[in-house]
């Protein structure tokens, strides 16, 4: 069989491809991807200064995102640098850390409540998605298990892999998720008359104006919180390490910078690149097919995050907006952008989004080696 993108082996439910490989062809080094790097970083960018110009939410990300993909989908031979992405997570981080505030601290008990519901919207969100991929779309359990779950992209490639799933539809389906997600809140909020471009204040202030110690002492939080982060195998390393250490000294009071402003901008396009080139090097009529499956389990998991955003809301004192990001199945450095973006409560956003991926990839692989070890019984 044709090697994927994600997987060696493309799972039971891809056509095998005409001319099968004898052996694993490998992975392209840096210097081979260069080019494809550099198209994905420049088609990026001009997507992002069209969105930005035509005063879309959230336009360096979502611009990046949208150019990419289309190149991607019509055979652009785009790719990312997995580093570069890195690094550019890793600044995300700083700044939703730089969000954190004494007045915070002093609210955390009132967030127990929806934190401890992320437990019943995983469980619901995933046992609907499961039905619509299995019922639906035909996929076999063990990709229709990993491909609904709300969250944890890498993850679940990996670990619905190893488990014997189609690593290629897994990966697009939850590709196709985040790009959808991404795509329809900011425009839902826009429509709501949530968002105003260019009322909201921006993440940081320019590179000029950041003293050099604040410059510095964001560059440490960045460095030193990845490394931790990687070496105690935290999930979603490259975002959760930097934005817990710049907490801390934000909290401590060192500093009370944020990133400059060009350099988040910067990161919204390598973050959006990223989303587009994970459909790279896929057959067409497979990333289109995925595309459509996904419109319905994204709807699926919309609605969900509907219901319970709308419940907490009148139950407690907390602002619904916030509350919607922060169940929204989308990434999060997406969602909290967009937090940002609509002066919301960034860190409320990212502490839930943290918990849930954390929740999705202790407990989705437990449960689904607890549900395997059932045998099926006669007339099951």
């Amino acid at each position: 069989m044709r090697d994927s993108p994600s997987n060696p082996d493309p799972g039971p439910d891809v056509a095998p491809a005409p001319e099968p490989a004898s052996e694993p062809v490998p992975k392209p080094d840096l210097k081979q991807r260069a080019p494809g790097i550099a198209l994905a970083l420049i088609l990026g960018s001009l997507g992002g200064w069209a969105a930005a110009a035509l005063g879309l939410p959230l336009p360096w990300m979502i611009g990046a995102m949208t150019a990419t993909t289309v190149a991607a989908v019509a055979g652009a031979p785009i790719a990312m640098a997995q580093p570069l992405r890195t690094v550019m997570v890793a600044v995300l981080g700083v700044m939703l850390g730089s969000g954190f505030t004494p007045e915070i601290l002093a609210r955390l008990d009132e967030w127990v409540v929806s934190l401890v519901s992320l437990i019943g919207y995983i469980a619901l969100a995933g046992g609907a998605g499961l039905l619509y991929f299995r019922r639906v779309c035909g996929y076999d359990p063990i990709t229709a298990y990993f491909s609904a779950m709300p969250g944890g992209l890498s993850e679940m490639i990996v670990v619905g892999s190893e488990m014997g799933g189609d690593a290629r539809r897994i990966s697009l389906a939850h590709a196709s998720r985040l790009l959808l997600v991404v795509l329809t809140i900011p425009f839902a909020f826009r429509w709501l008359e949530e968002f105003e471009p260019g009322s909201r204040p921006a993440a940081g202030l320019p590179i000029a104006s950041i003293p050099l110690t604040d410059l510095g002492i964001l560059t440490l939080c960045g460095i030193v919180g990845f490394a931790l982060a990687r070496a105690v195998k935290v999930p979603a390393a490259a975002v959760v390490g930097p934005m817990l250490v710049s907490a801390g000294v934000h909290l401590a009071g060192w500093t009370e910078a944020a990133p400059p402003v060009e350099l988040v901008s910067a990161a919204q396009v390598a973050v959006g690149a990223a989303i587009g080139a994970r459909f790279a090097g896929t057959e067409l009529r497979l990333v289109l097919q995925t595309l459509v499956q996904s419109i319905g389990a994204t709807a699926i998991l919309v609605t969900v995050t509907l219901l319970f955003a709308g419940g907490l809301s009148l139950a407690l004192d907390l602002d619904p907006r916030a509350l919607v990001l922060a169940f929204a199945p989308g990434g999060l450095a997406e969602m909290s952008l967009i937090a940002i973006a609509l002066g919301a409560d960034a860190a409320f956003v990212a502490t839930h989004h943290i918990v849930r991926i954390v929740l999705i990839v202790v407990l989705a692989p437990a449960a689904f080696r607890l549900m395997g070890r059932r045998k099926p019984e006669p007339g099951d």
